[in-house]
């Protein structure tokens, strides 16, 4: 599905306010299946800079999708190792890091969009496979992930103590 006016590009350094807006919009969404999420602005900047860390540190990417020059979402990747228990050829990954696209412009192509630039510049990386987390109940996010090639890996698994 192509989106009219789509463009993946960088983030770029006047991007800041715009991704803090997205992060908090992330975790504002989130909150509905974990209720933890800190809904503040705070928490969207913090968010994003923990995000900035992670890939700075792998040396990954950090991607925004914007429609006709007005940022929709954004995603970012970073290069993982597996344990080792996994054989060496197969160590090395792609992992999506996080993935937020507006409500407005969900169900458009924009998330399949930055997954296909995940997975060009994973593939360029010399990287034969990517993960990526999905929080439990999203059924939304699932069956995207599915639609777009992605089955199921690991379940981590919580208790929460009193």
């Amino acid at each position: 599905m192509s989106v009219p006016g789509l463009k993946i590009r960088p983030v770029r350094d006047g991007d800041r306010d715009v991704l803090v807006e997205m992060f908090q919009g992330l975790n504002v969404y989130e909150e509905t299946f974990v209720g933890n999420r800190r809904l503040d602005r705070v928490g969207g900047e913090d968010s994003l800079i923990y995000a900035d860390k992670k890939v700075a540190t792998s040396g990954g990417h950090r991607l925004i999708a914007e429609i006709d020059g007005k940022p929709v979402g954004h995603l970012y990747l970073t290069w993982e190792r597996h344990g080792a228990c996994v054989r060496d050829e197969v160590k090395d990954f792609g992992y999506v890091s996080e993935l937020f696209v507006r409500e407005a412009h969900r169900g458009k192509g924009v998330g399949r969009a930055l997954l296909l630039e995940a997975e060009r510049l994973t593939r360029e990386k010399g990287f034969g496979h990517m993960l990526l987390g999905v929080l439990y109940g999203n059924a939304v996010a699932e069956r995207a992930y599915d639609r777009f090639g992605f089955r199921p890996y690991a379940t981590d698994l919580v208790k929460k103590l009193t």
